[in-house]
């Protein structure tokens, strides 16, 4: 039986060992970081410093406001940020598109790009300060939105710009990276192997959000889980290997062309680690039930819709329908992926596709 492949990290990352470890060490601090007590200081001491280290490695040196995970932060950025109207992209994740469901669509073009010229439209007419919510990467398709150009865009109009850069490794420094022009982002530590339940929303200026008492500074309730925090901070201390990741993605890419599959938004700007492709002829339902049979873990779009298995909103706002849209699989890599895993998800592929192509040529057939 050979070893499970796992290649669905943007739905969640195995945690770290460090991380792991450093969960662990947390839990003996058990007291409460709010109380004034020593072991309440020793526990706020504790929570400050991995709140420093999480800043740290995403190059921020604004405010960071711990939650839940990304979700907790995007609901607080779209409902407390002080904005009289919202803009998101048509592309955002589900956890957006919830939160927001009358905000103002932002249509992308076919490579699911946001165009800053259509952005300025509409925020000529959206009632002002607008904000406007983008996707660094996004988690069905890695395609990178142009966020230097859609802040000028913003500012120029006087609005917020939230990111939500869930899917972004911490190490990323690219020319569009949110750390330079956002007001508000929102990361996640399980993405990031880290653990599950901790993310957060890193603020500009706090005078932008709406307080609401409690803790984090007046701008959360709950008591701070300091065990996950201290997993978060260990494992985004560890840079990724993103020039690896990007190198094995091409390869994938070039191979699923070669087979005749089809890479999505193939000539977009992409994160290093997710990418779609589409392999005609084969329902993505029926690819995940012969991926899994052959011991590899992939998906069809985020993990929060992709149970239902319903048309993915995302690549319908890119023009993909019917059939086509249907048979879209997520491939994603994590910090353990090697060239080996790619080359036998490739191999994997290969004999569906060639199942696929066999059957269609059997039922083609007409009788002599």
């Amino acid at each position: 039986m050979p070893t499970r492949l796992y290649l669905d990290h943007a739905a969640t990352t195995p945690l770290h060992p460090t991380a792991a470890q450093a969960v662990t060490r947390g839990l003996a601090t058990w007291a409460n970081p709010s109380s004034p007590h020593a072991e309440g200081r020793q526990a706020r001491a504790a929570l400050e410093s991995a709140r420093n280290v999480i800043k740290g490695a995403y190059g921020w040196a604004g405010e960071l406001i711990l939650t839940s995970g990304a979700s907790e932060a995007i609901g607080m950025a779209l409902t407390r940020a002080q904005a009289a109207s919202r803009i998101i992209a048509a592309t955002e994740h589900d956890a957006v598109l919830r939160v927001a469901p009358d905000a103002i669509r932002l249509p992308v073009g076919s490579d699911g790009r946001v165009d800053p010229h259509v952005l300025r439209e509409l925020l000529a007419d959206a009632p002002a300060p607008a904000l406007v919510a983008i996707q660094w990467g996004n988690s069905e398709t890695g395609v990178i939105q142009p966020l230097r150009a859609i802040a000028d865009v913003v500012t120029e109009a006087e609005g917020v710009l939230f990111v939500d850069a869930a899917q972004m490794p911490a190490n990323w420094r690219g020319e569009d990276q949110p750390q330079d022009v956002a007001d508000l982002i929102a990361i996640s530590g399980h993405k990031r192997a880290g653990p599950a339940g901790i993310g957060g929303l890193l603020v500009r200026n706090l005078a932008l959000l709406l307080p609401t008492g409690g803790q984090e500074r007046g701008y959360r309730g709950g008591t701070e889980n300091v065990p996950a925090a201290l997993g978060y901070a260990a494992a985004v201390a560890i840079p990724e290997d993103l020039a690896a990741m990007a190198g094995m993605r091409a390869r994938l890419d070039a191979a699923i062309a070669a087979l005749g599959g089809e890479v999505v938004a193939g000539t977009a700007p992409r994160s290093p680690h997710i990418a779609s492709y589409r392999l005609p002829g084969l329902s993505a339902a029926a690819q995940l039930i012969r991926f899994d049979m052959a011991g590899i873990a992939v998906s069809a779009g985020s993990a929060c819709s992709s149970g239902t298995m319903r048309p993915s909103h995302v690549l319908g706002a890119m023009g993909w329908e019917g059939a086509a849209a249907g048979e879209v699989i997520r491939v994603s890599f994590g910090r353990d992926t090697t060239p080996a895993d790619i080359e036998r998800f490739i191999t994997a592929w290969a004999n569906i596709a060639r199942e696929v192509r066999a059957r269609a040529a059997t039922t083609t057939e007409t009788p002599a």
